[in-house]
């Protein structure tokens, strides 16, 4: 059992964040749990890479100390898996918002889709979602979005080392991919349906690994506070 004194001078924490959890309500448990646990007023805790509610996996908290490493962390590559369902778009790229478009999907074949794959490999130009929360004047994206506003957003290089396709059963198509800080999954599922003739969007999110860091070796936000004060899960 780690010491007060290990996560005051820094402890790198391999979390899985469920579903319907946002990295700050995770960070939050944590930090929640750590206080309690060892009757603190503060600690410097933060996560390195945001995952949107909608996606699980893989989030490195740090607290500490190691919070001085959180943006060298967020510049290693990063793996994820997931699946793009195919003949409809939606506002936000993923299941946030409802579909706005449907498409055919009669001509789509495992040949095209693995095709298409070729197009985004290496370095590619991404424009990311409206719904997201990068800021533009100071304020969210994603606040113009829910605003009804539309607003130029400006596109972003990023690199995609592999992109696999893994299973399809269509309109449903399985992958993995290996890429850059900054590269929105939700961004490449959208641009995936254009290149099939068709309308794409994200429907499961899993960050796998960060770097050398895997999610097979992260505990969830609920196992943590098990460990630490012996609570039942579904407390």
């Amino acid at each position: 059992m780690k010491t007060k004194d290990d996560f005051l001078n820094g402890q790198l924490l391999l979390i899985d964040k469920p579903l319907g959890w946002s990295s700050f309500q995770a960070v939050n448990k944590l930090k929640w749990v750590i206080r309690k646990k060892f009757d603190l007023k503060k600690i410097k805790i933060g996560h390195a890479g945001t995952l949107d509610p909608l996606a699980t996996g893989l989030l490195l908290i740090c607290t500490g100390k190691f919070t001085k490493t959180i943006n060298e962390l967020q510049g290693q590559i990063k793996e994820y898996t997931g699946t793009i369902t195919v003949g409809g778009t939606t506002p936000s790229y993923d299941l946030e918002t409802e579909v706005d478009q449907t498409f055919p999907i009669d001509h789509i074949t495992e040949a095209t889709i693995n095709k298409a794959t070729k197009q985004f490999l290496g370095e590619i130009t991404q424009t990311p979602p409206i719904f997201s929360a990068l800021k533009k004047d100071g304020k969210r994206l994603y606040e113009y979005a829910r605003e009804g506003q539309s607003v130029e957003i400006k596109k972003r290089k990023v690199t995609i080392k592999e992109f696999e396709i893994t299973e399809i059963a269509l309109p449903e198509i399985k992958f993995r991919v290996v890429c850059s800080k900054g590269t929105y999954i939700r961004s490449l599922a959208n641009d995936f349906g254009k290149a099939l003739e068709s309308g794409g969007h994200l429907t499961v999110l899993r960050r796998t690994k960060i770097g050398d860091y895997n999610v097979n070796t992260a505990q969830s936000p609920l196992d943590f506070e098990e460990i630490m004060l012996g609570k039942p899960k579904d407390s």
